[in-house]
């Protein structure tokens, strides 16, 4: 036997609270929401940078220093060992190939290939960034390693 056998079921789902439904509701006038404060309104909620007339924390603290972060370019990248496994022996490989492949996202963002992995097949491979490792690998096994236009 189940203990949800032995409970009844009614009273098991509460119903949602109805509120500002009168004084006889017990949760009229104001609405279980309070007096005054902005907790009673609908819109206009503190923001969680407000810190009730205290000088914000990002104020307080001094701004020092660059970032390069929206500057940088982000690659895709691939490496030598995945373009032995999706490609054949003489194939002209691109950005746009290595897309319809699953190898990057976005054709016309940069790639750059990496030297991680063996290879042995003759490719010429056509991307805009290589590694010192990657062209060397990809040269040792008689294929090209050119640089695409960004």
């Amino acid at each position: 036997m189940m203990i949800s056998d032995v409970l009844s079921k009614a009273g098991r789902k509460k119903p949602r609270k109805r509120v500002g439904r009168g004084i006889g509701s017990g949760s009229g006038k104001t609405a279980a929401r309070g007096h005054k404060g902005m907790g009673q309104h609908s819109t206009e909620r503190a923001t969680a940078m407000a810190e009730g007339g205290q000088m914000p924390l990002f104020r307080r603290l001094p701004k020092r220093g660059f970032s390069n972060a929206q500057f940088r370019t982000e690659y895709q990248v691939v490496n030598v060992g995945k373009l032995q496994e999706r490609f054949d022996d003489g194939t002209h490989v691109t950005a746009k190939l290595l897309e319809e492949r699953g190898l990057i996202h976005d054709a016309n963002k940069p790639v750059k290939v990496l030297g991680t992995g063996d290879l042995t097949k003759k490719l010429t491979v056509e991307v805009t960034v290589y590694s010192a490792s990657a062209a060397k690998k990809i040269t040792e096994a008689g294929g090209q390693a050119k640089v695409a236009d960004a």
